[in-house]
């Protein structure tokens, strides 16, 4: 097998745009360089080179800012992620609260977690208020010990798998993103990591 052949399609999307930003930037070199061009032509041939860097570099972010996100897949048995570049696996789902209305909630699977726990911003989204939310539970994170509130989660989609009265916790301290923990994950009849692959099987 090549080497090319190795290279998934975000890998081959940013050779490209790399390849396009190099052959940019050698070129103004050249340009640069030339001492007897017409003022106007050199001009011109600068602006057209400086737009299209910044074209490619705005590409080459795109990719990348593409890339740090987990991608989510259904193969019609189960949800397949891939790993983000920060390390962990990104899982959205659909959850209904007190609103009355499915909402997507984006979720880190933490296999250390043994509950869901809401950022405070994920469960007003779902419709939690203040005066739901008695904070009577302790959590140790990597900040601290944190208050926590428990609550109800009246269905949880994932795919075509949904959940019914499902219990949570609200996280009173700074929580970057909700936590998706054990409990909610052995409801599941397997899960299986494969190098940077994770499959939640139905």
């Amino acid at each position: 097998m090549s080497m090319l052949d190795s290279l998934t399609s975000d890998q081959l999307t940013r050779l490209v745009y790399l390849g396009i930003l190099g052959t940019v930037l050698i070129s103004y070199a050249l340009v640069s360089m030339r001492g007897r061009i017409a003022e106007s032509l050199r001009s011109l041939i600068l602006w057209a080179l400086l737009i299209t860097g910044v074209a490619a570099g705005y590409g080459l972010w795109e990719g990348a800012r593409y890339s740090a996100a987990s991608v989510q897949s259904s193969d019609g048995e189960g949800i397949v992620l891939r790993r983000a570049l920060d390390g962990q696996y990104h899982l959205t789902l659909e959850i209904t609260g007190p609103s009355g209305a499915p909402h997507p909630v984006q979720f880190i699977l933490d296999t250390g977690a043994s509950d869901i726990v809401l950022t405070q911003a994920d469960a007003a989204k779902l419709g939690f208020g203040a005066r739901d939310l008695l904070y009577l539970g302790t959590a140790r994170t990597a900040n601290g010990v944190t208050r926590t509130a428990q609550v109800v989660l009246d269905a949880v989609t994932l795919g075509e798998h949904t959940s019914h009265r499902v219990g949570a916790l609200v996280n009173e301290g700074e929580l970057h993103a909700s936590l998706l923990g054990m409990r909610y994950l052995e409801r599941f009849s397997r899960i299986e990591i494969m190098q940077d692959r994770l499959r939640i099987q139905f």
